[in-house]
């Protein structure tokens, strides 16, 4: 789990299973195992949580993959002998993420705060939108939030897409996210590829798009012939239902409309690759 550089110094008192540290692969099989057996993905220092004593607990209820959700919640509270003001997150778009974020600032006294954030990111969506404008044209996008198998964007992500200036037909807008096939994909044929695996920094990606374009089929893609594949800091700019998403929209901006909008963001936001790369061995 990344943060911003703000929140780096934070004490952290959760951490995933080992079971699941593991390659793309294997990290799928011990999250599928553990969820259908009823176990949970995450351990809560529960003696570091009293010693905390927290006030407020944020938490969410949209995937039991991403973060702690209600098991390991519930169980941790139990634990304490003051029970904080519990605060559930489960937004399904980003006007619910603004939404939260002004729950947020109501609950602890900072609402100011919060509209002057919201309203801040609203222009500067706004701005992207004037942008994309200039051009009618909406290139076909695929966002992948999962490689092994294949897994379509969902919630926020489709409509970040489409703020941005192109279509992900494949993607489930305001729905999590579900597998899709390889004809599906074919089908598509899509123009801008986003390998964005869910919860994955910049170098797991492109060691993910890197698998990905060697496997058969997909170098006929428009989107790998034309050099428009592209891996990105999902856990930073797509994964997490924060300010953060503002950022994911313009840099999808830049890669779907280069000729319109500039990146200004980090310079480990993203990073093209290039099948040609991959064939003479430059990317192994």
């Amino acid at each position: 789990m990344r943060f911003p550089s703000a929140g780096e110094d934070q004490t952290r008192c959760c951490q995933t299973r080992a079971a699941i540290r593991e390659a793309v692969v294997a990290r799928n099989t011990a999250v599928a195992e553990r969820i259908g057996s009823g176990q949970n993905l995450y351990q809560v220092d529960e003696r570091l949580l009293e010693q905390l004593a927290p006030t407020h607990i944020l938490t969410q209820a949209l995937c039991q993959v991403c973060a702690p959700s209600g098991n390991e919640i519930t169980r941790a509270l139990a634990a304490l002998p003051l029970k904080p003001k519990i605060i559930w997150f489960t937004p399904h778009s980003i006007a619910e993420i603004f939404g939260n974020l002004r729950e947020l600032g109501a609950t602890t006294g900072r609402l100011a705060q919060a509209e002057e954030l919201n309203a801040a990111a609203n222009a500067r969506l706004q701005n992207v939108i004037e942008l994309r404008k200039k051009t009618p044209r909406r290139p076909r996008v695929l966002c992948l939030e999962w490689i092994d198998p294949y897994y379509c964007c969902g919630h926020w992500v489709p409509e970040m897409v489409e703020l941005a200036g192109g279509e992900d037909a494949l993607g489930r807008k305001g729905a999590d996210s579900v597998r899709i096939s390889w004809t599906e994909i074919a089908a598509l044929s899509p123009e801008i590829l986003i390998v964005s695996p869910c919860g994955f920094g910049l170098e797991a990606a492109v060691r993910q798009a890197k698998q990905l374009l060697q496997q058969p089929g997909w170098n006929g893609l428009p989107a790998v012939v034309n050099d428009r594949v592209f891996a990105v800091d999902a856990d930073a700019y797509f994964s997490r239902p924060g300010p953060r998403v503002v950022d994911g929209v313009e840099l999808l901006a830049h890669l779907i409309h280069p000729e319109l909008c500039d990146w200004r963001g980090g310079g480990n936001a993203f990073r093209q690759i290039h099948f040609s790369d991959i064939l003479s061995g430059r990317c192994a």
